[in-house]
């Protein structure tokens, strides 16, 4: 009986809910390239910070997308790794700055449409793990499995506090808790591609779960028998 492992996985979920770690090992463990997108758009609010522009100018925010020469080096089995103008800034896309201000420059369509053509592109180039917050729903729509990862906002919270100190901040849990809940109305409300499930994703709370067992879960779900597919 052969196993047959599924070639475009779509992980969705809010922050914090374990999707960029669980898709990572996921990606190594099948040989899968991995694209956290949120890292992308990470990237276009890094170079606004970087340069000043205001992250409520959706015409300069999306002129920036459209001129920052985004390119994405992929390796299967590893993460995507993001460049800018020529540099490489992976590395610096996670600080308490940029997460203030992302879910308003991935809210503007611009952007989003920038930023979604590449991602189908990356796609485009083999079997991938993607995560972010509306792959199942709008980039890899099509896609033979697709994830919703969630959680509470307060082990969300605490997740994302680690994070930032791990990185040397030390930023208030009580700041990261109230960024965090404004973060996930902004990313449900927006117009365009709101964070929610797809309808046919499968969804799976990472409250009580170490991510070990929440990759092995998601493992067993991509690898199936082949009269099973």
């Amino acid at each position: 009986m052969s196993t047959v492992v599924a070639p475009f996985i779509a992980i969705d979920g809010p922050v914090g809910s374990g999707k960029t770690a669980a898709g990572r090992q996921l990606a190594a463990r099948l040989g899968h390239i991995f694209l956290d997108t949120g890292a992308m758009y990470r990237a276009i609010t890094y170079l606004a910070l970087q340069k000043n522009v205001p992250v409520d100018d959706a015409m300069a925010l999306t002129r920036l997308a459209s001129t920052a020469g985004m390119e994405l080096a992929a390796t299967p089995g590893d993460e995507c790794r993001v460049i800018v103008e020529g540099d490489d800034v992976t590395d610096e896309l996670r600080s308490a700055e940029v997460d203030r201000s992302v879910s308003a420059v991935s809210a503007v369509p611009g952007v989003r449409e920038v930023l979604v053509r590449l991602q189908r592109e990356i796609a485009g180039q083999g079997q991938i793990v993607m995560v972010g917050r509306d792959i199942g729903t709008v980039v890899l729509s099509d896609a033979g499995l697709k994830i919703y990862l969630d959680a509470s906002v307060g082990v969300r919270a605490r997740r994302r506090h680690a994070q930032l100190r791990e990185s040397g901040s030390d930023v208030a849990y009580e700041t990261v808790l109230t960024d965090l809940r404004r973060r996930d109305e902004l990313d449900s409300s927006r117009a365009v591609a709101p964070l929610r499930p797809a309808n046919d994703a499968v969804t799976l709370s990472t409250d009580d779960l170490a991510l070990e067992d929440v990759v092995d879960r998601l493992e067993a779900m991509a690898r199936r028998d082949g009269d099973e597919v």
